[in-house]
């Protein structure tokens, strides 16, 4: 029996992804889509006139906190695809009921233990290379309101690190950018 990390296929992903998501019928009448200019893009759409369904493939929010005491960042180690044993921010994406910030503050409580309070919002971000699917991502500051540390759900380890060490193995471009954004930003270093 495979397991899910196993049948994890990035290059087929970004494949998939690149290729309106793999779409090939229309989920309203189930002709084959056609692939042409819609609107200025680029889009694949039903080319029944009684239909008129076009695939508008957009990116998927998601959010997290960037949680900072005495110069140290908290960060947890990937337990799933893509990127295994990689650090990130603690984030995901959001549920279809949840604000941004709900989505934030379960997430870091899922993956870390830790029961946080938003203090500001911090940046938005644009991910692209997750090969499941593009990203915005939300971040927000915060501070620990309660709970204890403890890897748990998407992450295999939880660990501080000081801003000026990060690891070297992060595993989305929108979180190597948001750590130096705090830096400077926040901190006042380039």
């Amino acid at each position: 029996m495979s397991t899910h990390h196993e049948r994890f296929d990035e290059a087929k992903l970004f494949a998939r992804k690149n290729h309106h998501c793999g779409f090939q019928f229309c989920p309203l009448c189930g002709k084959r889509l056609s692939k042409g200019a819609v609107e200025g893009s680029v889009r694949v759409y039903c080319p029944d006139p009684e239909c008129g369904y076009v695939f508008y493939q957009n990116p998927i929010p998601a959010a997290g906190v960037i949680l900072v005491e005495n110069e140290r960042v908290l960060m947890v180690k990937r337990a799933h695809p893509p990127k295994v044993g990689w650090w990130c921010i603690p984030a995901g994406f959001m549920e279809w009921h949840e604000h941004p910030s709900e989505t934030a503050t379960r997430e870091l409580e899922e993956e870390t233990g830790l029961k946080v309070e938003i203090t500001s919002f911090f940046e938005v971000y644009s991910g692209t290379d997750d090969p499941r699917s593009n990203a915005v991502l939300m971040l927000y500051l915060g501070r620990i309101v309660g709970g204890e540390v403890r890897a748990a759900d998407d992450a295999l380890e939880v660990r501080w690190f000081h801003l000026d060490k990060p690891p070297d193995q992060i595993a989305f471009a929108s979180h190597i950018q948001a750590l130096a954004d705090y830096n400077r930003r926040i901190r006042g270093r380039a």
